[in-house]
């Protein structure tokens, strides 16, 4: 069957339609495609959760709040005020667009590391991936065959092969007869815009530069060598024919899989002629060629023979009675960078999983030389895998580090049951049968050059150039990002709770308000915003992917909550200490200018706090961070232009302070930021987790 919508790369056929529209299988993905996307990620869950959490604990201590004064006999129109205030200050007001900006500009910095990502949630899910399945061909290697092997006769009786650039000039006629083989019979084409570029498959293409190595143009040879007839390859005879008219002779080329060609095979070539093939030069042949593979070489038989006459119907098998040539070890490189990219994964702690078409001795060579395989990994082949039962299944893909010879359909199998297991996958595909898979992982990633449009439309993210270090990249980012939101959280939250503390203790103690609910806006939407912003672009951490991955959904770890409380604590402490000094030497509305300053500049301050929880701020382990220290100076703007401007001044109720009254505002501002430092070198000292 062939596929509406799939690309073909070489061979001819003549297709009868079976289906059309909506009943093809490309239909049927486009309607599973068509149903609504779920964009539902933990994230989410929990920023909704704690915003309900959070509704509801304002709305309570609202009425505890108004309960109290009414006890205390205050007049209810400004208890109503405070009370309000108090609900207002518990809603951290700048959350939800502050995670979305921070999403977004991950997303911007992703793609131009050619990483596109397309549902902006997934950013969350890609700092969790424990998992990658990476296709082999063009991802983890360069996707350009070289042949580097080549055996004729003369080889096999020494059972040895010879590298491609050992050959002399002188000795490569006796190549001659290998060399038309892989030219003639062939369906690849150099590209006439770039004569370095293949058009069709990469193996055939392999071919058509050793010929133009040993002095063959293959275009010539076509022109002067016409191709009569053909067998077009077929994955269950894994080999094509060919038939052209040579010095009038009509010749059968055949290439491919050795193990099959070989039962087809009656004589061998030599030097002197023809004879016959024997038990031991077949077994010799089996031999090299698993040889070779073992070395990462794909390995490709050859074959010849004469014909009296052209077949004149389409379906003659001219496959019998062949004369074997000889053989060829090809490789597809893989990427340089890619070796140091799975190092980075498995200090991240993520496993990487290959998956290919190839032969199971090749794929296993290249993941031992990429560093996929260790000790105690296993390798399974497509066939094998239909045998298993999910629970078999469940327990081998524990250990798997090569999956070879499997159809697109054993991806969706593999993915289900690495998340049955508890595994974040991310999985790789570019075919119209991988969709199911890419929109079934937890991070679907489409390949951006070779990639069908189906599959890309099924994808979270698609690379671009098709490199599997650019997965590593977007998984560094997104960790990145998921880090930074919760820097973001524990600096709002922290200003949030000292808002709230001030408030309720001052309501409690039967206080002024030291602070008013315009204040409590002004400092949320105005002088936190910046601050927050800017740590959701904070440089991401130098051991950020030498930590393991970070349970997804685990955004409110008990350690973040207790740093939140501690934070909150400070900032409320020394706000009320502000109060009380302006209230005790001058008067209430002195008080409440001290608090407002020292509350919102303390928070500002503490937002240098929040760029590690363990490092000092005056170590350089996390990079510079200059949009942060402009935020500081534009929110310090905002409180300046209040406290200064007599307008501004007035409507948010505040005073002039002496010089005296600023020296002690400032001290107390940074006392929250010292306090902090000391908890951090605690944490370093004892090596505590609970903070």
């Amino acid at each position: 069957m062939a596929y509406s919508s799939s690309i073909v790369t070489y061979g001819r056929a003549e297709g009868v339609v079976v289906a059309t529209g909506m009943n093809t299988e490309v239909g049927n993905i486009a309607e599973m495609l068509n149903e609504e996307d779920e964009f539902d990620t933990p994230i989410k869950r929990k920023l909704a959760a704690v915003g309900k959490t959070l509704s509801i604990a304002g709305i309570i201590i609202c009425i505890v709040i108004f309960v109290i004064g009414l006890i205390y006999q205050r007049p209810w129109i400004p208890l109503l005020m405070t009370a309000i205030s108090l609900a207002i200050s518990i809603i951290p007001e700048g959350l939800p667009a502050t995670a979305t900006i921070v999403m977004a500009l991950g997303v911007k910095r992703m793609v131009k590391e050619n990483a596109l990502v397309r549902k902006l949630p997934a950013v969350e899910t890609l700092g969790s991936s424990t998992v990658i399945c990476s296709d082999k061909t063009g991802t983890l290697t360069q996707n350009r065959m070289t042949v580097k092997e080549l055996v004729i006769e003369e080889n096999i009786k020494n059972k040895s092969t010879i590298k491609v650039e050992e050959i002399e000039k002188e000795d490569k006629e006796k190549y001659k007869e290998l060399i038309y083989a892989g030219a003639l019979c062939n369906d690849a084409a150099l590209d006439p815009d770039k004569k370095d570029e293949i058009l069709g498959d990469p193996t055939e293409g392999a071919l058509i530069f050793l010929a133009r190595d040993f002095g063959f143009d293959q275009e010539e040879l076509e022109e002067k060598y016409e191709r009569e007839y053909e067998e077009p390859f077929d994955s269950d005879r894994k080999r094509m024919s060919t038939i052209q008219k040579i010095d009038g002779k009509n010749i059968v080329y055949t290439k491919g899989a050795v193990d099959e060609m070989l039962e087809l095979c009656t004589k061998i070539l030599t030097p002197e002629g023809e004879r016959e093939i024997t038990d031991e030069d077949k077994e010799n042949i089996l031999e090299l060629s698993i040889t070779m593979s073992k070395k990462a070489l794909r390995v490709l038989g050859f074959a010849k023979k004469e014909i009296e006459k052209i077949p004149e119907e389409d379906d003659i098998d001219v496959e019998y009675d062949l004369t074997f040539i000889g053989m060829c070890g090809m490789i597809d490189p893989p990427r340089p960078e890619v070796i140091e990219a799975i190092k980075t994964c498995k200090k991240a702690g993520i496993r990487t999983v290959m998956i290919t078409g190839d032969h199971l001795i090749t794929a296993t060579a290249i993941a031992k030389e990429l560093g996929i395989w260790k000790e105690g990994s296993n390798g399974i082949l497509g066939e094998e895998l239909d045998q298993m039962t999910d629970k078999e299944l469940d327990e081998t893909v524990k250990n798997t580090a090569v999956f070879a010879r499997v159809s697109p359909n054993h991806k969706l199998r593999i993915i289900q049951s690495l998340k049955r297991i508890g595994e974040i996958a991310a999985m790789t595909g570019d075919g119209v049968n991988d969709a199911p898979a890419l929109k079934n992982a937890d991070i679907g990633i489409a390949m951006g050059l070779n990639g069908t449009d189906v599959a890309k439309d099924s994808a979270d993210m698609i690379l671009l150039d098709d490199d599997f270090t650019t997965i590593i990249y977007a998984v560094k980012e997104g960790r990145r990002v998921y880090r930074n939101i919760q820097k973001v959280i524990q600096f709002l939250l922290a200003g949030n709770i000292a808002e709230v503390l001030t408030l309720f203790i001052a309501t409690l103690l039967n206080w002024e308000a030291p602070i008013l609910a315009v204040h409590i806006l002004c400092i949320n939407l105005a002088t936190d915003t910046l601050p927050a912003l800017a740590l959701g672009v904070d440089p991401a951490s130098k051991d950020i992917m030498k930590e393991k991955p970070v349970k997804s959904g685990t955004l409110f770890e008990k350690a973040l909550i207790a740093r939140v409380i501690l934070h909150g604590l400070f900032i409320t402490l020394v706000t009320i200490i502000a109060y009380q000094i302006g209230l005790q030497t001058d008067s209430h509305i002195v008080g409440q200018t001290m608090a407002f300053i020292v509350l919102s500049i303390s928070q500002m301050f503490h937002a240098f706090n929040q760029r590690s929880n363990t490092e000092s701020i005056f170590t350089s382990g996390n990079g510079r961070n200059n949009q942060l220290l402009l935020a500081f100076v534009a929110s310090f703007a905002v409180i300046f232009a209040i406290l200064f401007i007599p307008g501004l001044r007035t409507i948010f109720s505040l005073t002039i302070l002496t010089a005296k009254e600023w020296a002690i505002v400032i001290v107390l501002s940074i006392l929250p930021l010292i306090m902090v430092e000391i908890t951090k070198w605690i944490k370093r000292k004892f090596k505590l987790t609970i903070i």
